[in-house]
């Protein structure tokens, strides 16, 4: 965590549902390099807070800015070409494919070519196809999905499903993931899987990650930064350090002095 611009700045972000507000005046950074992590009980507004970042909701007020680019009136299928890709808490892969070809559509936002060459698989298309298997089967070997290549997604063990749509996001090579959740319903096998490998994207393929989880090992393990909401505002931020001995987090969001380290 250095001084220079942070990657994301969120700016005085209010969304409001029927003049009940989710999010109230929320600020927050995330720094190019970084894990770090949104906490907070249920209800507390992470995963609004990740939809407003997505584009799948439109904030009442504030700014959200990726870099020197503002997110604002930006769709959501156009935030991918801007670096940015997401998972989502509750699956939501192609049931009907195949492992690969789930990663495949992740491509989607890289394909460079025309619909004439697309529909008469010209040289161009067959080409780019190629290209992009390569980095999909190199996501593939990363994450240890080999076995399951070729297999329906949709019968596959839940964890290995994470792991899928963990893939997808990656295959869209963004420069800031969110990760909604990852380990939710996992076992604790599943759990320490899934947290290598977000060390790893981070680590070895240099990726910055917006991590919303529960499990409080998970984040004072992997985050370099944690952000705490309550009733849809920020109660705390800081290192994992200060937000483990933080009275107001252990007050508001723990409950007694041994919740964050009680993890799983």
């Amino acid at each position: 965590m250095n001084g220079s611009s942070p990657l994301l700045a969120v700016q005085e972000v209010t969304l409001t549902f029927k003049n009940v507000a989710a999010l109230s005046r929320v600020s927050c950074s995330v720094q190019k390099g970084s894990i770090t992590s949104l906490i907070g009980p249920n209800g507390a507004g992470k995963t609004s807070m990740l939809n407003c970042i997505s584009g799948r909701y439109t904030p009442t007020k504030g700014t959200i800015r990726m870099g020197d680019r503002e997110l604002s009136g930006v769709p959501a299928h156009k935030r991918t070409s801007f670096g940015l890709a997401r998972t989502f808490q509750n699956i939501a892969l192609f049931r009907g494919l195949s492992v690969l070809d789930n990663l495949m559509v992740g491509r989607h936002s890289r394909l460079d070519y025309g619909l004439l060459a697309s529909i008469f698989y010209l040289g161009k298309a067959r080409a780019e196809e190629d290209r992009h298997r390569l980095r999909v089967e190199e996501i593939i070997d990363f994450l240890n999905l080999s076995p399951y290549r070729h297999q329906i997604a949709g019968h596959l063990p839940y964890g290995v499903q994470k792991k899928v749509e963990l893939g997808r996001a990656l295959a869209a090579e963004p420069e800031l993931l969110l990760l909604d959740e990852p380990m939710a319903g996992m076992n604790l096998e599943e759990t320490e899987d899934m947290a290598r490998s977000i060390l790893d994207i981070n680590e070895e393929w240099g990726v910055t990650v917006f991590l919303v989880e529960h499990d409080m090992g998970v984040v004072m393990d992997l985050s370099d930064h944690v952000i705490v909401l309550d009733f849809g505002r920020v109660l705390a931020s800081g290192t994992p350090e200060a937000i483990q001995n933080n009275p107001k987090v252990i007050s508001a969001y723990l409950g007694d002095d041994d919740a964050l380290y009680k993890g799983r």
